[in-house]
């Protein structure tokens, strides 16, 4: 049976894919890109002290960062302001409206998720989620 599995490599390649696609109309929608995106669900969970750590958690090299945050600050979605302790940093932080269009993105895609896993059971559902979950946590970490 181990023959017939596709190598994890290509199956999370072709998941990836398809959920970038069917993402796609969901943050068009927003007026954002999937990098936008990325940078912003990076500040859902606070406030990034720099620049460079924003970088690092968006997965994003810092050099391709500025226009994305150029673009998100312009709109009103995020701020940028001197770091008290160290005035040549700028911490990066959502504001309420930034706030609201991550969630609305956010629930759009969870609906998208919920379409491509409607042909798994509830509990396929549940162990898929929870074990990539698991996983991503632990390769982020490293």
């Amino acid at each position: 049976m181990d023959g017939q599995r596709h190598d994890l490599g290509a199956a999370f390649a072709w998941l990836a894919r398809a959920l970038m696609k069917a993402e796609e109309p969901v943050l068009r929608a927003h007026e954002v890109e999937m990098w936008d995106y990325a940078v912003l669900t990076a500040l859902r969970e606070g406030p990034a002290p720099t620049q460079s750590e924003l970088a690092v958690a968006a997965g994003r090299d810092k050099t391709r960062l500025i226009p994305i945050l150029d673009r998100l600050e312009a709109r009103g979605l995020l701020r940028r302001t001197p770091d008290p302790a160290d005035r040549r940093n700028r911490v990066v932080a959502l504001t309420a409206g930034g706030r609201e269009l991550v969630e609305s993105c956010r629930a759009g895609i969870r609906e998208v998720e919920a379409e491509l896993l409607a042909g798994l059971d509830a509990a396929e559902r549940a162990t898929f989620v929870a074990v990539l979950d698991r996983l991503a946590d632990a390769v982020r970490e490293q």
